[in-house]
Order: structure tokens, then sequence, then C-alpha cells
């Protein structure tokens, strides 16, 4: 992602900035021609009040178009500005939800949002300051420097030769204030980061004894966030003040250049000269702001270097293709064939599984924790992409299938499935893409176990329950997740670990709609109780990211020693 690349294609935007660059050029010549002509009809040429209300008039009409002019770039800078930023957080939300669980991975919370949010706000002074100055700083100076030429050839010259001098120094400093951005923005996130992480452990670490660690951990941070934003700013200071000086020295030479020819030499107007004066720092002024935005716009650049490395991440994306999945007749046959898949380097990878999972199969996936039973679950799922292997569906590789069709035939319930802020309805509907009534809303409640619970509620399904589920209990929960799959219909429901932690009154609630639910779908549960395994189909035993055995409960009871072990030192139903 490169800025210039964002800027190109806003060229309806880049258009009108051209032409308002060149409005307020002829204005500002037009500004100084009036207050020259005023002060010279007034002072030399001694003319009363009414002779020149006509050039007052034309003084106030340009100073009027220059602010409107003023006003429209401004505001065409802010809506470059939130168009590009609009469009760079999408691609970082795409680039996130491509593969959730890695990304999940990489870093922390805190230093995404920082990204998504702060980091991507640093981009504001690059579009909203720099571009449209960059712009203008192209055309004001190069209008003022031909009037210059026309009037007084030797003020141009010396503009000539001084005003390289500034560029020259934006170059020299520009890539101190990239690096020093770039350095902002690490220490930002890091804090960022550290600071939610601490934020959503608070009770752990109170419990443990170790918030008074942790707050000189968040103090470390953030001062070395504030010392980096400090260095940016000494490179403010610095780049403003060696603009100051360079462009007040260019003016004094124009000037003394002027005040010799017309006090010495005498072969100059008073007419000229004034003029030349008055357009000089409006020359010198249109260089600065162009420093000054240059200052900004490298901040900017370090920004959009920490959100091009992101994006650049490897997060092994999803790869799906354009053919579409048909589920109307029966479920799909699903097949892996040598897959393998590994978090990050040196951790936890699953190693070669080769599994068939037929048509309305109930699959579970056992094994000891850490043996690799929700990452299987993923990669079944469709939201981690296999590193090594093939992953068939209907004997077709999956990824010449839509990925629209394929997540619109599967649901998948983890553990502790998320809930929205807003109600009950609104949080079921979810479960489905198109519109779904109120009727089936209430049958797939109904199905799902909860509807006793929500009609005890003042307003039933309207009832509004906070983010995260926020005063709902576990087993409510995964029967709204339940609900969401009665109401989608899927072909694949893929469970991991549903009933964990769950008393025995709500496992058989959830056990009871999962047997209704599986009348119409293939079910591939990540096993934890005992029955649950025995009423499967098949059984996938892993064991350290291997796939140990596949067969029933009591092929694996004779077969599989660390199958048998398993079951037998299980305690009230439970695998340990």
């Amino acid at each position: 992602m490169q800025l210039k690349d964002l800027v190109i294609r806003q060229k309806r935007l880049l258009y009108p900035l051209i032409l308002f660059a060149l409005l307020t050029g002829l204005a500002i010549v037009m500004q100084a021609y009036y207050m020259v002509a005023i002060v010279d009809h007034v002072f030399l040429q001694q003319e009363s009040f009414q002779a020149i209300i006509p050039l007052l008039i034309g003084l106030l009409v340009v100073l009027l178009l220059r602010a409107v002019f003023h006003f429209v770039n401004g505001k065409m800078g802010i809506q470059l500005a939130s168009q590009a930023k609009q469009h760079i957080r999408e691609s970082l939300i795409r680039h996130y939800t491509k593969n959730p669980i890695q990304a999940a991975l990489q870093g922390q919370s805190g230093q995404r949002v920082s990204l998504v949010m702060d980091v991507v706000d640093e981009l504001d002074s690059y579009f909203k300051t720099y571009i449209p100055q960059v712009i203008q700083t192209s055309i004001i100076p190069l209008i003022i420097l031909i009037v210059a030429f026309t009037q007084h050839i030797y003020t141009g010259i010396i503009i000539l030769i001084t005003a390289p001098f500034i560029p020259l120094f934006m170059f020299l400093i520009g890539k101190k204030t990239n690096d020093k951005s770039v350095e902002k923005m690490d220490e930002m996130a890091s804090f960022s980061g550290q600071f939610l992480d601490t934020l959503q452990g608070i009770m752990t670490l109170r419990l443990f004894g170790r918030s008074k660690q942790q707050e000189k951990s968040i103090e470390k941070a953030s001062n070395g966030f504030k010392e980096a934003t400090m260095d940016v700013l000494k490179v403010a200071f610095t780049n403003s003040l060696m603009l100051e000086l360079i462009s007040m020295l260019s003016m004094g030479l124009i000037a003394l250049e002027v005040a010799i020819r017309l006090i010495i030499f005498q072969d100059i107007s008073f007419f000229t000269a004034f003029f030349m004066l008055v357009l000089a720092p409006e020359f010198y002024t249109a260089l600065k702001e162009l420093g000054n935005a240059f200052h900004a716009g490298r901040g900017s650049m370090g920004a959009a270097e920490k959100i091009q490395a992101e994006l650049e991440l490897s997060d092994e994306a999803v790869s799906w293709g354009n053919r579409q999945l048909d589920t109307a007749v029966q479920p799909p046959k699903l097949s892996l064939q040598n897959v393998s898949f590994q978090y990050q380097e040196g951790g936890f990878a699953l190693q070669q599984i080769r599994a068939d999972i037929l048509p309305y199969q109930q699959v579970a996936i056992v094994g000891k924790s850490g043996s690799g039973k929700t990452t299987l679950l993923q990669v079944l799922a469709g939201v981690v992409t296999p590193m090594e292997g093939d992953y068939f569906i209907n004997d077709r590789p999956r990824s010449i299938y839509q990925e629209a069709d394929w997540f619109d035939a599967i649901s998948y319930i983890s553990q502790d499935p998320y809930l929205f802020s807003g109600t009950i309805e609104e949080n079921i509907s979810i479960g489905t893409t198109r519109k779904a009534s109120r009727h089936e809303v209430q049958r797939a409640a109904e199905k799902a176990g909860i509807m006793r619970f929500v009609v005890s509620l003042d307003q039933g399904l309207d009832t509004t329950i906070g983010e995260g589920g926020r005063g709902l209990s576990g087993g409510e929960k995964q029967r709204i997740a339940l609900a969401r799959a009665f109401l989608k219909q899927p072909s694949v429901v893929l469970f991991d670990e549903p009933t964990t932690g769950l008393d025995l009154e709500t496992e058989r609630i959830l056990q009871v709609s999962i047997a209704e639910l599986a009348k119409e779908a293939t079910m591939i549960t990540v096993a934890h109780r005992l029955h649950t395994i025995q009423q499967a189909d098949q059984i996938m035993f892993l064991e350290d990211g291997k796939l140990l055995a596949v067969g029933t409960h009591s092929e694996l009871l004779k077969q599989v020693g660390a199958y048998h072990k398993m079951v037998t030192i299980q305690r009230g139903g439970a695998i340990t």
C-alpha cells in the first residue's frame, strides 16, 4: 500500500484542488496589486477617498475569495483524508478477518486496535495537509515567480537562488522525522497493547498480587511513548526554526536589493518596489507551509510503513475459488489428505492428518488438552489454511469453492460463542444472511431450548443484552448460538466442546437440541463427555498433533491403549 497510490485513487478531489490552487495564486497576486495600488494612490498621488473606493472594493472581494478558496481547499483535504483512512481501515479489517485465528496469535489485541485507530489517524496530516499543500506550493510560487520576473527581474533571480534551500533542508530533515515517527508508532503500539492486556487481566493480577509490578511496567511503557513523542516534537521545532530563518534571510536580501535600487540607483518605481516586497513574503510563506506540511507528511509515512508491514505479514490467508458449493441434496463429504498446520515457527503443529468424514456422520475429535483438537476443528471449518496437504470437499479441492458458499453451509459453535450488544432476536438472526421472520427466529429459539428462558423476560426476544453476552449464563449463550444454527440450517455443524463447564441440566437440554440438529447435518464435535464419544459414528483420537487412530468407541477401546487409558481415568463423565 503506497500513499501516493491512495492519492491517485481520489482523482475527483485532486482536480478541484489543482483548480483552487491556481485561483488562490491569482487571488494572492491581485490582493498584492490592490494593496499597493491603494497605498500608491493615497500617499503618493494624493487622491481622494472616493477615487480609491473601486480599489477597496476589489481588495475586499479578493480577500473574501481567498478565504473561500482556503476553506474549500481545507474541506477537500479533509474529504481526501477521510476516504483514504476508510480504505486503509477496510484493508486492515479484511486482512484480519481473512484469518482471525492467525491474526489473534500475532501480537496483542491492543496493538491491533492501536494500529487500526491511532496509527491510521496518523495518516490524516498526509492527506489533509501535505497533499493539498504540495499542490498549492507547485502552483502558487510559480505564479508569483512569473509575476516577479515580469515586474522586476532581479527579485526573480534572488528568489530562484534562495528558494532551493528550503526543499534541500526539508530533504535533510525528512529522514530524521520518518525514523522518529516510526519509533513513536512502535512505542504507542507497545503501550496500547500492554495497557489493554493489563486491563483485561486486572482481576488475575490482583488475585496473584502482581498489580504493583504491572504498574511499573505500564509506567515504563508510558514514559517510552512520551520520550518518543518529545523526540518528534524536537525535530518539528528544529524544522520550523530553520524554515523561518531561511525565509527571513531570503526576504531580507530582496528588501535590501529593492531598497538600493529604489533609493540609490532610482531605477525602479515605488509601485514596483512595494509590489515585490508584498509578493515576496507570500512566496516564502507557501514554501514554509510546505516545509511544515512535509514534516507532518514524513510522520505519516512512518505510520504508512507500519501499516504496510502489518498487511504484508504472512497470515496464511484462506484461498477461495469461484465454484459454487451444492449442499441442497445432502451435506458434503470432507477429506483431509496429509494435512499439516503450524501456528508459528517452533510452536504447536498439526501433523500429517488423514481423515474422511461422510455426510450425516457424527464425528468426535478427542485427545488430551493441547493435542490439537481445536486446531483440527478450525482446519475443517476453513478458518485456517493447511500449510501442507490437501483439503477436499466432495472430492474437489476446497480452494475451488466460493468462500461465501462454504461459510453459508456450516455453523461453528465455540466454547464461548460471542454475543453482540443488541436484542436476543438480533443475536439469533446473525445466524443467517437472509431476512428471517419473527416466527422463524422463535422456532429456532424453541429448538435450541432457549425459548422458555426468553418468555420469562419482560421484553422476550426484544430484550437487550450487553456485548459479549453480559447478563447471560454460559448455557444461555450456548443455546443462543445453537438457535443461530437452527435458523441457518447448515449442512455441517462444528462444535468446540459446547458443554464444557455447564451444569448437567443445561447440558441435557443442549444435547437434546444437538441431536435434533444432527438429523439434517454432519456433526463434528470436539468431545468432552463420554456419552458424546459413545454415540459418535467416528472418533478421531489425537495425540501431540498427530491423528493416532480413527474408529468407533468400541474399536478404539480394543485397539488403542492410550485411548483406553484416557477413558478409564475419566471421572464424572469428563475426559481428563
